[in-house]
């Protein structure tokens, strides 16, 4: 092994699809609070610093992720605080408050103080009647996390961080024994917990196109396009993701040559897929160019998805292998290496993670056809309708 580092990842089971809907935003606010002190140690960021560490956190709709990299000497470090937090948080009330205040001003800052930063919501809501999908991780309101009593805060958190609700991947400069003896003297002695069982709403089929139009203080016209489609680990995903690819990954890709370079409708394009445990969305994000009306670009994007069906055998090829250069990349970092082996044991085994490139290299012509003709269509889409306050037109969408 080249490098003296290693990574630990823990992946817990839980993200904002298994909040309340009335009190959304808990497992964001899980993230910021389980760096405010757990029952033994004060402070997490202080020892893992003096070990010469390092760490970050991230959630998502399906999983909440914390990691660190330290030296290989300092590993028991990283076993002695993440172990810690897991047995319980200190729960003090001046820690809720000051993360209390952290997230509800991240939640102002990204979703209502910033250009276009309530898409998600919108968008959200527009696709999901029913699942809790239908929020953002960071919440459907600011009121849900203003309101959160530390009752609800305490019950939240020993319903889903446990050790029979989590994944503990390494990654690096540490061989496999001795990984083992730090797992079972530091976390063998935690007690398995009642972990809130997951039953979620299924989302009924989408019938016929919906539609919203909204007008805000942000600089140009945008328009957001989103369809309904597979879980991460259904065998179509990878279709989906390669045209996402086709359309906006690199400057050759379709939209950014055709709609934003030669057309020059379109300041800035994007095609995402949501990556989503149960079924995800296909999203289309464009701002428009000054003059360029939103209907004009709503046409736009769908005539270059429809002419999409003409994709040739060599662009299919270069999106394939560019994906397989990432992954590539990706196995280079230890820190990318421990994320996605534990977040794959969520979905099912981190030997899935192996297997990627090549479900992504035997997506076929006909499957990125089918998936264009069938799945990414008009009657199946939302359209959010972005306007600029600036732009002076007549409006009688909603405010």
């Amino acid at each position: 092994m080249s490098s003296s580092m290693v990574s630990m990842c823990i992946a817990y089971d839980v993200g904002s699809r298994d909040e309340d809907p009335e009190r959304t935003g808990f497992a964001h606010l899980f993230e910021h609070l389980m760096f405010g002190g757990s029952v033994n140690i004060p402070s997490y960021d202080e020892p893992l610093e003096l070990a010469g560490g390092a760490n970050n956190a991230f959630t998502t709709s399906d999983v909440t992720c914390f990691y660190n990299e330290v030296p290989w000497e300092n590993l028991e470090v990283s076993f002695w605080l993440e172990s810690d937090r897991m047995l319980s948080l200190a729960f003090t009330p001046e820690s809720l408050e000051v993360q209390r205040r952290v997230v509800v001003e991240e939640f102002k800052e990204t979703s209502l103080n910033s250009p276009y930063g309530d898409v998600s919501h919108l968008l959200r809501g527009l696709l999901y009647q029913t699942h809790p999908y239908q929020w953002p991780t960071i919440g459907k309101s600011v009121a849900h996390i203003e309101g959160a009593s530390m009752e609800e805060v305490k019950s939240f958190f020993y319903a889903h961080y446990a050790p029979n609700n989590a994944v503990l991947a390494l990654s690096g400069h540490v061989e496999e024994r001795e990984a083992r003896r730090l797992a079972e003297k530091w976390f063998g002695p935690i007690a398995r917990r009642a972990v809130r069982k997951r039953v979620l709403p299924q989302e009924p089929e989408k019938k016929g196109q919906r539609r919203e139009r909204v007008r805000r203080q942000v600089p140009s016209d945008a328009v957001f396009i989103a369809f309904p489609m597979v879980g991460c680990m259904d065998s179509r995903y990878p279709a989906f993701d390669i045209i996402s690819d086709l359309l906006a990954n690199g400057e050759s890709a379709r939209f950014n040559r055709r709609l934003k370079e030669e057309r020059n409708l379109f300041a800035a394009i994007d095609a995402t897929v949501s990556g989503s445990a149960d079924p995800g969305f296909f999203q289309v994000s464009g701002v428009l160019r000054d003059g360029v009306s939103i209907a004009e670009g709503e046409q736009a994007i769908f005539a270059e998805m429809e002419g999409l069906q003409d994709v040739k055998e060599e662009e299919l090829l270069k999106v394939q292998s560019k994906f397989a250069a990432t992954r590539a990349f990706d196995r280079l970092s230890s820190t990318r290496r421990a994320q996605a082996y534990s977040r794959y044991e969520l979905l099912g085994g981190g030997e899935l993670w192996d297997a990627e490139v090549e479900k992504w290299k035997s997506v076929t012509l006909a499957d990125v056809k089918r998936e264009l003709r069938e799945s990414l269509t008009r009657e199946r889409s939302v359209v959010l309708e972005y306007e600029s306050e600036a732009s002076g037109r007549a409006y009688d969408g909603v405010e």
